[in-house]
């Protein structure tokens, strides 16, 4: 048994042309919470799914022949991780981020969101303070409210069209509110910063001097556009690295997140310790077997799919920067430096939330990411998912047009 495709399947993986992305593949009725829950959602059925971060796009031909191959055995018992898997996951970082991870440092996790709560209840106690980066991806502030624990905000700064750190802030809220654990979103969603190795750095330290534990999402972390390079925050020195939980998952890179399987890397043994006694008191144990067949076969395989995907999401990115330089007045791109999720500023327009919402999904017929559910500082924007076939993006941007200059609500 293997998770590594065939002779035959990698030769159809090289080269991937833009018609494998181009193909509008009919998702409904297939158990997608994008494509079959609108109504349950309030949200009317024919709008045009734009939001949640899955992509349109099949995964690459070698994760569904070995997860094939593996259906083939008929048998799906209780299953863990093997030393092949770890090998794949230490091989994937080791490659593309001159990063190493011993495998006893790597934690299965049905998810990110599942390990950011385990970590939180692992790292902290009730009542203790968590710092945040608003606005930001919104199960942070779920889940510190959940656990119980007081969310302290330091903003991000939002300056012509660019967000940057006020790291004078981000110290006060730490001195002054006692924060025991920072949550980093890096690539940041959905703003799209690809924080520098100078601002890592500088955060880092700041945590150091006031014993604050990290944990770093970086699910995103393969999506990252030329001219910008994204720094495992761990990686920075050995004394980060000590107080740092890295979340990563394949399921972002390769549309793998209905298969429930992440990675975590640990290098605290003591901290390690914490997070697997918090881990067993939720009942999870062993991994989604198919979760890390495919994990496999992605990061053993998949590298040429993903570097075709990376150059078709730029050309879409591409595309809505024209259109909305040619035919959206009031409406701004904030310029993304990775992740594909775009951020768009609707604040020129002079509408309220509300109705640039009602907008949005009645005249316009979209289902897009409001931006006030990345907290308040989100007012005025919308989250929009490229990554999508080129027609299909183009007919949301057309909606869009026809929709949101209309004097009718």
């Amino acid at each position: 048994m293997t998770s590594e495709c065939s002779t035959e399947e990698t030769k159809k993986d090289v080269p991937f042309d833009r018609n494998f992305f181009d193909e509008i593949i009919d998702r409904k009725n297939s158990s997608a919470i994008k494509y079959d829950y609108a109504k349950r959602r309030g949200i009317p059925d024919d709008a045009l799914p734009m939001w949640v971060a899955d992509m349109d796009f099949r995964s690459p031909p070698c994760i569904n022949e070995a997860i094939a191959e593996r259906a083939r055995h008929g048998i799906y018992g209780y299953s863990d991780a093997t030393p092949e898997y770890f090998s794949a996951v230490q091989n994937w970082y080791r490659t593309r981020y001159a990063y190493h991870i011993d495998d006893c440092n790597i934690v299965t996790s049905p998810g990110i969101v599942f390990g950011l709560y385990t970590a939180i209840a692992a790292l902290t106690r009730e009542g203790d303070s968590v710092l945040i980066q608003r606005p930001v991806y919104y199960p942070f502030s779920s889940a510190i409210k959940d656990l119980r624990r007081k969310l302290v905000n330091s903003p991000l700064v939002y300056r012509d069209g660019q967000y940057s750190i006020d790291f004078d802030d981000f110290e006060r809220k730490i001195t002054e509110n006692g924060v025991r654990l920072f949550i980093l979103c890096n690539p940041h969603n959905p703003v799209g910063r690809v924080w520098t190795r100078e601002e890592l750095l500088k955060l880092g330290e700041i945590c150091i001097a006031h014993d604050v534990y990290i944990v770093s999402d970086e699910i995103h972390s393969d999506f990252v556009y030329q001219g910008h390079e994204h720094i495992i925050f761990a990686s920075l020195t050995a004394e980060l690295a000590q107080r740092t939980i890295t979340c990563t998952a394949p399921s972002k890179t390769f549309n793998l997140a209905g298969l429930q399987i992440s990675n975590l890397f640990i290098q605290n043994e003591a901290i390690r310790k914490q997070y697997y006694d918090a881990m067993k008191r939720t009942g999870y144990s062993q991994p989604n077997l198919m979760g890390m067949i495919a994990c496999r076969a992605a990061y053993e395989r998949g590298a040429p799919w993903l570097d075709a995907l990376r150059l078709y999401l730029q050309g879409n990115l591409q595309f809505v920067r024209e259109s909305l330089d040619m035919d959206f007045p009031g409406v701004r791109l904030v310029e993304p430096e990775g992740t594909y999720l775009v951020w768009l500023d609707f604040s020129g327009l002079g509408l309220e939330d509300d109705k640039l919402k009602e907008k949005i999904e009645t005249r316009c017929g979209l289902w897009l990411d409001h931006g006030s559910m990345f907290g308040p500082e989100g007012s005025g924007f919308q989250r929009i998912n490229i990554a999508c076939p080129r027609a299909i993006l183009a007919e949301a941007l057309e909606r869009l047009k026809k929709g949101i200059y209309s004097s009718e609500i």
